[in-house]
């Protein structure tokens, strides 16, 4: 507690050198909420943008946390909350974004701008003076960061958390972004988008046979996602068994060979963002065994875009996407291409090159 306190009231005083200092020197901030507001009528007529209220948000660390005025400088520190401020029209806003962007395609397709803004470092090195310093008067933070955001709520900014482990989490954490931006109505198209996408991968494949799926780890091929992991309920979404389900938890598992041999998969998945390839893993003698390796079962996720086996917006097209691939009679491979390219366009504004959608 001491300690907090003390780098509390380092940060104000920090902060209050850095007024003194550049009171005078700063250029006046640009109005980034202009870009937000309509375009008049043709016939001369202006829509008004709706009037922002202040809200109290429960977030998803169980943290109540009061918006008092519509963000207009916001820092997410967190991949995921980044690209859900992407989807959600708000990228004009971002002051500052999580380290390594640059190795983010999506920022590169849909925002490029992005890629000049300062970063707040990660979860595990995360710049919590740098964050402050940018005058932030929203900050969105994943969970695990909950000591740097109680230090950023004491400074009066609204801090929120975030934890998309799940389908229903992340549509709770697009919902609390919105709610916290003014962006309600962009968030209600992008849920009805993913629910009815959802809906639909269900109803196509309820009566088919479902395959069991092996999803290997992005480190090694001897991990896996037990029953109670995002990557796991993808699986079941695309009408699909997880080979994995037997196992419990929440996060990637290390199995061995011989557990692997004996869940015998008919189909392996292999993230976007593997260490491995598909031949190293098809060339491990010690694999031959298996169904998927025997019958050249073994598809590799697009990595054009972003890891669609993560809880982003566009993690709806990791499932569509092995809906194509085990049930291809049921949801062709040109319907998805087709898919993923309104998706895009639609919640994402760029024009997507079909080549790059692969399996």
């Amino acid at each position: 507690m001491v300690k907090k306190s003390v780098t509390a009231l380092l940060i104000i005083a920090f902060l209050f050198t850095l007024t003194a200092c550049t009171q005078n020197t700063l250029p006046e901030q640009p109005d980034n909420t202009a870009a937000l507001e309509p375009a008049p009528a043709e016939t001369g007529d202006v829509s008004e943008k709706p009037v922002f209220t202040p809200v109290t948000l429960i977030d998803q660390a169980g943290r109540s946390v009061t918006v008092e005025k519509e963000p207009s400088r916001i820092v997410s520190g967190y991949y995921i909350s980044t690209s859900a401020c992407i989807s959600l029209g708000l990228e004009d806003r971002l002051a500052g974004i999580e380290a390594k962007a640059g190795e983010r395609n999506i920022y590169k397709l849909a925002a490029p701008e992005l890629l000049d803004l300062p970063n707040v470092g990660s979860a595990k090195e995360f710049d919590l003076e740098g964050c402050i310093a940018l005058a932030p008067d929203l900050v969105i933070l994943p969970k695990k960061l909950q000591d740097s955001a109680e230090i950023i709520s004491g400074l009066g900014i609204p801090v929120l958390l975030v934890s998309p482990e799940s389908h229903e989490d992340l549509i709770e954490a697009v919902n609390l972004i919105a709610a916290s931006t003014g962006t309600e109505q962009r968030a209600g198209e992008l849920i009805s988008y993913y629910t009815d996408a959802e809906a639909k991968m269900k109803s196509l494949t309820e009566g088919a046979q479902k395959p069991v799926v092996y999803i290997a780890g992005n480190s090694s091929y001897l991990s896996t996602a037990p029953k109670d992991m995002y990557q796991a309920s993808l699986i079941r979404a695309a009408g699909g068994q997880n080979a994995a389900d037997s196992i419990e938890g929440d996060d990637w598992t290390e199995v061995s060979y011989e557990q692997l041999l004996s869940m015998d998969p008919e189909v392996i998945v292999i993230p976007a963002e593997a260490s491995y390839t598909a031949q190293e893993l098809i060339g491990d003698p010690a694999l031959a065994g298996v169904k998927a390796v025997k019958n050249k079962n073994v598809f590799v996720m697009p990595s054009s875009f972003e890891p669609w086996d993560s809880p982003v917006p566009s993690g709806i097209l990791g499932t569509m996407w092995l809906a194509s691939v085990l049930h291809e009679d049921l949801y062709s491979f040109d319907d998805f291409t087709g898919d993923v390219a309104a998706f895009y366009g639609r919640f994402y504004g760029f024009t997507v090159d079909t080549a790059l959608i692969t399996k």
